[in-house]
């Protein structure tokens, strides 16, 4: 019997078709990135609503035979499908079969396949007595309803809302997050209602004809605590009216402090929620800009380039800073850029990533790097460098440009006091302030631009001066006419902006423009 189940749990390891299957069907139910499952999800929140609307229509009409078909069998199958595949894909029996025998073939002790299964099945019961699938199991008992008490499960259905309903989701989520403090505040509640209950019935059980039994008094606690006051039971008495002043005081306070922890926690939650929205609106969009650190740098890149740049975040694990840079209306999150985690949320495999490592510091900037290369090695990373000796350890972290504004600033300081007409022209150029501007255009392998001449793109026709070709790593100034243009070549052109325009015009289906 052993080599049999191994036999079955072999083949069902290795069949593809299985695990496609089984992924697949994991993917649409739990991943948020699966293209289909916001489709599955619709369907289900339809088939929720349209069988609620049913059951309210016929408390006083008749529905028609179709219908009421489509309301027993269509939703309840559909449900029962979707049920079996949560069972399904909550453990792998094959897996753990074939993990347990080969580790036992490698310790040579004896495999016993009936225990794995035991512990297998096991995992699956405690899945099928989990609230979850205790709703999910009620929804589907509505389609065998010749006896009509059945009919009610099909409010369970409604239950099943709080999978698909991302809102409901993060309510429950905001709930759970501070059940210690509602908890708490629940037992002190109950702890006074039976109190007042117990001291209500024992003062006026004998000379209130409205309360009869214990449970009246609890009731008259409930609603008073409640600050209800329906007015079917009173004390007639002067300490019960004495109660009745405490507890609706201790009423009024409970409801206080309730409404205090909920608002305190969808507060934190509505900060998270914010910068979720913004990852995920970063990931829709085709190319994006990470900025990590809000310093003097940041400020003055984004104050000189800030038009031109559309999708960016700026992460920051100092949360004053992401204040600030939120209060001069830039996009920022608070959180830690060198983490993995961080970084992993931004998709990397259908995204073009820059990432811009300026913090203060060369350490915090070489592990943003090194983060960003063990998410993906298709993100681009520009670093800040501080100290100039730290320039080959940028280099082993994988950092595809390096900035030194020290260095830089230097330079430009001594060219203004020395050259101040130069410094005046360059400066005029970079900042796009004179009429000529400087311009980068990107060949891609898919663009027509890449395989031909420096000469066949009739650079001088467009009134445009040809600078140099950035070719992976090294730059090729002024180069000859006869040079090829390569796939991912940086073109650096210089001309007026009307040239600049033509020029990408004449070559839109060419170039990244």
């Amino acid at each position: 019997m052993n080599r049999l189940i191994v036999s079955i749990a072999l083949f069902l390891y290795h069949s593809k078709r299985y695990k496609r299957a089984k992924q697949f069907a994991r993917d649409l139910i739990f991943d948020q990135t699966n293209i289909y499952k916001k489709y599955f999800d619709l369907t289900i929140i339809f088939l929720v609503v349209t069988s609620v609307f049913i059951l309210i229509y016929e408390v006083k009409h008749d529905v028609p035979k179709w219908l009421d078909n489509y309301d027993i069998y269509f939703v309840s199958i559909v449900f029962a499908i979707e049920y079996l595949l949560r069972l399904w894909v909550h453990n792998d029996l094959s897996v753990m079969i074939i993990t347990e025998y080969n580790d036992a073939k490698f310790v040579g002790r004896e495999f016993d396949a009936f225990a794995i299964l035991r512990k297998g099945l096991y995992q699956k019961l405690q899945y099928i007595i989990s609230p979850s699938a205790i709703v999910d199991l009620l929804a589907i008992l509505p389609a065998y309803r010749p006896l009509r008490i059945f009919r009610v499960f099909i409010l369970f259905r409604v239950f099943k809302l709080l999978r698909y309903t991302k809102s409901i989701n993060q309510f429950v989520d905001v709930i759970a997050n501070k059940r210690f403090e509602l908890l708490t505040l629940l037992f002190l509640l109950l702890f006074i209602v039976f109190t007042a209950g117990v001291a209500i019935y024992i003062l006026e059980a004998d000379k209130n004809p409205h309360i009869k039994t214990l449970f009246d008094g609890i009731y008259w606690a409930v609603v008073t605590v409640a600050t209800v006051g329906y007015g079917d039971i009173a004390p007639v008495t002067d300490i019960g009216r004495a109660i009745s002043i405490l507890i609706i005081i201790s009423g009024i306070a409970m409801i206080s402090f309730v409404t205090s922890v909920i608002v305190s926690a969808f507060s934190e939650r509505l900060y998270e929620i914010k910068e979720h929205n913004i990852v995920k609106r970063l990931n829709k969009s085709r190319s994006f800009m990470v900025i990590c650190g809000y310093g003097q740098l940041t400020k003055m890149f984004l104050r000189q380039d800030r038009k031109n740049i559309d999708n960016y975040v700026i992460m920051d694990n100092n949360l004053q800073r992401v204040i600030d840079a939120k209060r001069s209306g830039y996009v920022a999150i608070h959180d830690d850029a060198s983490s993995y985690e961080t970084m992993s949320r931004f998709d990397a495999e259908h995204n073009k990533i820059t990432i811009l490592a300026l913090t203060a510091s060369d350490v915090e900037n070489i592990y943003i790097a090194l983060n960003a290369r063990s998410v993906s090695r298709k993100i681009r990373v520009i670093a800040r460098v501080n100290d100039p000796e730290n320039i080959d350890k940028f280099r082993h972290a994988g950092v595809d440009e390096i900035l030194i504004p020290n260095i830089v600033a230097n330079t430009m300081v001594y060219t203004a006091i020395t050259q101040p007409t130069m410094y005046k022209a360059i400066h005029a150029i970079l900042t796009g302030k004179g009429v000529a501007n400087i311009d980068e255009i990107h060949v891609h392998q898919s663009h027509g631009i890449a395989g031909r001449a420096v000469k066949e793109l009739q650079f001088k026709e467009s009134k445009l001066l040809f600078i140099g070709i950035q070719r992976d790593k090294e730059f090729i100034f002024n180069p000859p006419s006869s040079e090829i243009i390569q796939p991912y070549d940086i073109l650096l052109v210089m001309g007026r902006k009307i040239s600049l325009e033509y020029f990408k015009s004449m070559h839109r289906g060419d170039i990244n423009v």
